[in-house]
């Protein structure tokens, strides 16, 4: 009997162990609609401080500040959460900045997130303010005029061609601006909040407003599990394990 205790229980705590997403995922809710944010472990002291800001709620009621109809729409300014009608904002933030983390293969195709930044000469990042790439699709020929005008002669990868031909998006941003996400679902409100009527400062005149949460442990694996063709796992045992684990999680 002791030994099939011993038993049941290794496999017990192998089991719950196991059960771990490989990602971090956030739900933004706006005006719009709801989307589902994945941060990106290639970048993980952007993906760190947007999860820790989400987890304290900094992101709720701060609105997108700027909107701009086929480049993006931006977000995150403290100030912004009580700002009067017509102020003019972007200028607000926090005390530190992230260290750059760009990388080519991360690019700023549709849905990608990517960390806005003042012009200092290391390109470190806000701490805070974020944009949702909506940009545009390009012909072929539109990313010769791009990679000669534009990007001054720098040659566009096999792969951003193909992600600008096909999803779109903004190329001559790459290697500016650290991408550290990109939206699974809900891609849309990007497009539905970069059309609405703004001021001369791309504000736009009705608020936008923003609040964002982090997937539980559960909800992330079952988004895993359906991503790759598996049934969400929702069965009493499932709820037995996970009654013993926190709903949170960390990735290394």
């Amino acid at each position: 009997m002791k030994k099939l205790f011993t038993a049941v229980l290794l496999l017990f705590c192998i089991v719950t162990q196991a059960q771990k997403p490989t990602h971090y995922y956030v739900n933004v809710s706006t005006s719009q609609g709801s989307a589902i944010l994945r941060l990106y472990n290639e970048t993980p002291k952007h993906r760190d401080n947007f999860v820790k800001l989400v987890k304290e709620g900094f992101y709720d009621s701060l609105l997108f500040h700027r909107v701009i109809h086929n480049f993006m729409i931006q977000g995150g300014d403290p100030d912004s959460r009580y700002a009067a009608d017509r102020v003019q904002l972007g200028n607000g933030g926090l005390e530190y900045k992230i260290p750059s983390e760009i990388q080519s293969e991360l690019i700023h195709k549709k849905g990608t997130i990517g960390a806005a930044r003042d012009n200092n000469p290391a390109k470190q990042s806000s701490a805070s303010q974020f944009y949702f790439v909506q940009g545009r699709k390009y012909s072929q020929a539109g990313l010769d005029s791009l990679e000669q005008f534009r990007m001054q002669g720098k040659k566009l990868s096999p792969i951003q061609r193909q992600a600008y031909s096909t999803v779109g998006g903004t190329p001559h941003l790459d290697g500016n601006y650290t991408v550290f996400g990109e939206l699974l679902t809900g891609v849309e409100i990007v497009d539905k909040i970069a059309v609405v009527e703004t001021d001369p400062f791309d504000r736009p005149l009705k608020n936008e407003r923003m609040a964002m949460h982090i997937l539980t442990r559960r909800e992330a694996i079952n988004l895993e599990r359906e991503n790759n063709g598996l049934q969400a796992k929702d069965d009493f045992f499932t709820k037995l394990f996970d009654s013993f684990k926190s709903k949170y999680y960390n990735v290394q």
